[in-house]
């Protein structure tokens, strides 16, 4: 153990004074592990990032969760929206159906929404959206309550003016959203009474509820404003744990073919959408870009490495004497090639570690400016490092074995 150590500590005193001594060359060398590193850690660390945030984002939609809408949410280049705009739009009494129907659902919900001007006094609101949900909607959303509370059993029942709204819109109403708790807000004519107002959200990439700007309201009191058909419906239904998407959705396209009493023959006329779709489709695109950055930083290491061998042929021709020196008195073969290798190691180590360097000043920089923060996940730390060593032993294997088959008497006498 204690010769190991011995072995550990001369391999990074070497390295070390390699480059303090050769300060120019060394840096020279060193610079394509430290690209490299940079390169592939820097995209490792935003992809991850982003993909966490959009993940997030795709799971606030809710978890294992099946919307059913006259559209189908894939998209493309190709999309008939020609065919889908005839369909028609979700019944709550077909959400209700669902609920007693369905033995895999854990919670349903009916979702309608409108776009208002909301006032209060002299200050005015543009495109705020209000929000009509049935009462197993949190049940399906996570909705945090900043101040007061969420909409209460009596409320959803009586269909009364009770709503919640969005920090966003409490604050530029009213200067401090903590005021809001309360008040008063009109729009179209009508008043609604704040009850509580929802965590400040953030900015979402993928759509969805944008709680910030929102006003949410029991589904009873937005059919008495307006019409649920003309008002975007659908519903939201949840399957019970340790249910995969896949049964719910298959069950549920029976559902609603029986609620609509679809003959054999006859083409959906409605769409089941998956929330874990989208989950696989991003971790699709992700890879292709994280492949991408592999790809880019692959050529920097490369040259990297050349470097660093180059440093370590340089390294044995100018301590042949002292390597024959070793083996005169004692020395091993395989003594003398782990102290290059780790030399080796340790200067492609301190290439990366002058990377990550790069990559947490990067990560300072671009958590201020984007709507996310970058953070450099351990296990991408402990990456680098192994890339590092790996570097390191492949780069000084050939001069490392130079110098541990040497003969002694022959490197003794060499100047």
């Amino acid at each position: 153990m204690f010769k190991l150590l011995s072995i550990l500590w001369n391999s990074f005193r070497m390295a070390f004074q390699e480059l303090r001594v050769n300060k120019l060359r060394t840096f020279l060398s060193l610079f394509g592990i430290t690209i490299g590193i940079f390169c592939i850690i820097g995209v490792l660390a935003t992809v991850d990032s982003l993909e966490r945030k959009v993940q997030n984002d795709i799971k606030a939609f809710g978890n294992n969760t099946i919307y059913i809408d006259k559209w189908n949410y894939s998209g493309g280049p190709d999309y008939p929206w020609w065919k889908y705009v005839k369909r028609p739009v979700p019944k709550i009494d077909e959400m209700r159906f669902i609920k007693g129907k369905s033995q895999l659902a854990a919670n349903t919900a009916f979702f309608v929404s409108n776009s208002v001007n909301l006032s209060y006094k002299d200050n005015i609101l543009s495109n705020v959206n209000i929000y009509g949900v049935s009462e197993e909607f949190t049940a399906i959303q996570t909705i945090d309550i900043e101040y007061g509370r969420y909409l209460n059993d009596a409320e959803f029942l009586r269909g009364n003016t009770s709503a919640v709204i969005g920090y966003v819109v409490a604050q530029e109403l009213f200067g401090n959203a903590q005021f809001a708790l309360g008040k008063q807000v009109s729009y179209n004519g009508r008043r609604v009474n704040i009850v509580g107002i929802i965590k400040k959200q953030g900015q979402s990439f993928v759509g969805g509820f944008d709680y910030d700007q929102s006003v949410i309201v029991t589904y009873r009191y937005f059919a008495s404003v307006y019409d649920p058909d003309y008002s975007n419906p659908f519903i939201m239904v949840q399957g019970k744990p340790h249910i995969a998407s896949s049964a719910l959705q298959d069950e549920l396209v029976g559902v609603m073919r029986q609620i609509r009493r679809l003959s054999p023959v006859e083409e959906d006329n409605f769409s089941c959408n998956d929330v874990a779709m989208f989950s696989e489709q991003v971790k699709g695109f992700f890879g292709q870009v994280t492949a991408g950055g592999w790809a880019i930083a692959g050529l920097s290491l490369i040259v990297g490495a050349f470097g660093v061998a180059n440093i370590m042929f340089v390294t044995v021709r100018e301590r042949t004497s002292q390597i024959g020196l070793k083996k005169a008195i004692g020395a091993k073969r395989r003594t003398i090639l782990t102290e290059f290798l780790l030399e080796s190691a340790f200067l492609c180590i301190i290439g990366g570690l002058i990377g990550l360097f790069l990559v947490w000043l990067m990560a300072l920089v671009l958590s201020s400016v984007l709507p996310f923060a970058i953070y450099i996940a351990p296990n991408i730390i402990i990456l680098a490092l192994s890339i590092c060593i790996f570097l390191g032993v492949i780069s000084g294997i050939i001069p490392a074995s130079i110098a541990a088959k040497m003969d002694p008497v022959v490197a003794i006498r060499t100047k």
